[in-house]
């Protein structure tokens, strides 16, 4: 991914175990100055970690000025989004020196990262996190310029929107049967799913009812049974529908995985019934070592490329805004941000945004 100064390169993030089992399935590569890794618009095949020497990312703006929008040195992955799904380069990757590094197929990747080991584990949960900071980075460029649909911020001054509304194991209607066919539990057997249900708590949301407020501290991820639940992200005084969430979406899991407080606030929107994961149960379910884990991790993988693809239809609006209006500088921003993904990966057919 894209990384500046202060960012941790990818291959630091592991311990000695699991970078010795990504870099199993992975292929040396080699090449000169000058040399393309990665051409924009080809379809993707892999992800690239450099071991030795650097290389930049490039796009062409209308008009023909080359614009770069990444860089990258040892240690770094790019092109991580062509791991999960097949999708199109949105930037042409050369190397500015001599380079060493690994290139990672995808199905090599897919059978290594679908074993159920620690190594296995901490590479899926690794890629997860550099999914989310992904998200969050482009989420900031999209609200960095002013939209139509902004509004004005309206203030909570409730700490928390949910201390004192009652928890039940059972809601008025019986959602058990209705699970299987939820997006989130796609690829869940029975028990996985028992697991889930058994560990969590619902509620019973009227519309405009708060979930959780910005800066609030995470406690509980939430997945959509009924109704619905919008997003909300701030930047200075201005206030944005991010997305609105419907059944089988997934929410406030990112800051529970950071172990931080919500940059956004979650409110119902119709009349809901939420499944509230509490942090310890979501951490067990997670980080367990059963086949719920690897399930888990692959829903909230889905639900993160889903939210990503809907980042990139923002963010191609925005741009076509200004180029329109004459805005040079900031559709150019705009396009730095959609190029430095490397690869756009499409959102699965069966995922939806996340929250």
């Amino acid at each position: 991914m894209p990384t500046g100064a202060a960012a941790r390169p990818f291959l630091e993030r592991l311990d000695d175990a699991a970078r010795q089992f990504l870099l199993s399935a992975a292929r040396p590569v080699s090449c000169a100055r000058g040399a393309r890794l990665v051409r924009a618009g080809d379809a993707s095949r892999g992800a690239y970690v450099l071991s030795e020497g650097a290389a930049e990312a490039g796009v062409v703006l209308p008009g023909g000025e080359r614009l770069v929008v990444a860089k990258f040195g040892p240690g770094n992955l790019f092109g991580e989004m062509a791991l999960f799904e097949r999708g199109i380069a949105t930037a042409t990757v050369s190397a500015v020196s001599n380079l060493a590094g690994w290139f990672l197929d995808r199905d090599d990747f897919r059978a290594l990262a679908a074993q159920r080991t620690p190594e296995a584990r901490a590479l899926r949960h690794a890629l997860t996190l550099v999914l989310m900071e992904k998200l969050r980075a482009m989420n900031a460029k999209v609200l960095e310029a002013a939209a139509p649909e902004d509004s004005a911020v309206v203030k909570s001054h409730i700490a928390d929107p949910l201390a004192g509304v009652k928890r039940v194991k059972k809601a008025a209607f019986d959602v058990a049967p209705f699970l299987p066919s939820l997006p989130f539990f796609e690829g869940f057997d029975e028990s996985e799913i028992a697991q889930v249900l058994e560990a969590s708590r619902q509620l019973e949301l009227r519309r405009g009812h708060g979930v959780f407020a910005v800066g609030q501290a995470a406690a509980a991820a939430f997945i959509v049974l009924r109704g619905a639940v919008e997003i909300l992200a701030r930047r200075e005084a201005r206030e944005r529908r991010m997305a609105v969430l419907g059944p089988g979406q997934v929410f406030g899991f990112m800051s529970l995985l950071e172990g931080g407080a919500h940059g956004s606030e979650a409110r119902v929107r119709e009349d809901a019934v939420l499944l509230e994961v509490p942090r310890t149960a979501f951490e067990a379910l997670y980080g367990g070592a059963g086949a719920v884990s690897s399930a888990m991790h692959h829903a909230i993988q889905r639900s993160l490329l889903a939210s990503l693809a809907q980042t990139n239809r923002h963010l191609t609006r925005l741009i076509s805004l200004a180029r329109l209006r004459g805005a040079k500088r900031e559709g150019d921003k705009l396009e730095s941000a959609l190029g430095g993904q490397i690869v756009a990966a499409p959102a699965p057919a069966s995922a939806v945004p996340a929250g």
